[in-house]
């Protein structure tokens, strides 16, 4: 099973207009506010800090190349090309590899794992935008990618967060600038009940070691100045034993 061409065409389309720019993404935030907080989350459970850490949903590499210069091998993969020449142009060092991956797709994650072996696994704000029939796959995909040694830290949005971005999308000026994109090529966000996230990992044979909340922070702004941050939830998961 791999993702429905809507999916992969809605983001293709995204990433094709986004500009390329630093923090021009909704969700393209500074490193230092992003995966550098939930690294420290994830870190104390890691049981393998040596193996490969793929960034699945890499984007543009934003925190791809963070991550790369905390870890010996990073991979950020994507579904979409266009985010990939994104990642790819804003890296021309190499400090990380990237790859496109469809994660729902059973054999490309398999083939994957049999070249990197067991990994452990970043997963920033991926599950909520997938098509509800696509998301367990994904879980599993990720599960797979893990295998015995390696942990996932998966930080989704929670469910509080849908009525702030509805209230950003309905204020009388419309959604702000760098939200007005994701709406209008489809790309709903906070569909995903925070009781599901924990169930998904648990079919997939993961279990959940530690859990929280945490803000997620945006690169936009409120009109008084202040930045937008949607409440998030982060769980880091391992192989049950």
């Amino acid at each position: 099973m791999s993702v429905t061409s809507r999916y992969r065409e809605a983001w293709e389309a995204f990433w094709r207009e986004a500009p390329a720019e630093p923090g021009a993404v909704f969700w393209d935030a500074e490193p230092v506010l992003t995966a550098g907080p939930h690294l420290a989350l994830f870190e104390p459970y890691l049981a393998d800090p040596a193996l490969p850490l793929v960034d699945l949903g890499c984007g543009n590499g934003t925190q791809t190349r963070y991550l790369a210069d905390r870890f010996p091998r990073v991979l950020g993969v994507d579904l979409s090309a266009a985010a990939l020449d994104h990642a790819r142009r804003a890296d021309p060092a190499g400090q990380a590899a990237y790859r496109q991956l469809d994660a729902a797709e059973k054999d490309e994650v398999q083939a994957l794992h049999a070249e990197l072996g067991d990994t452990n696994v970043y997963v920033r704000g991926v599950l909520h935008q997938c098509d509800p029939d696509d998301r367990q796959t994904l879980i599993d995909g990720i599960a797979t990618l893990v295998g015995d040694r390696g942990r996932v830290c998966l930080v989704e949005l929670s469910g509080a967060a849908k009525p702030v971005l509805m209230g950003l999308a309905g204020g009388p000026e419309g959604p702000p600038p760098k939200l007005a994109p994701v709406f209008r090529h489809g790309l709903a966000p906070a569909e995903v009940a925070d009781e599901a996230v924990p169930e998904y990992l648990r079919s997939a044979g993961l279990a959940v070691l530690a859990s929280g909340r945490a803000p997620l922070k945006t690169t936009e702004y409120r009109p008084d100045g202040t930045r937008i941050e949607l409440p998030s939830t982060w769980l880091v998961a391992g192989r049950m034993a």
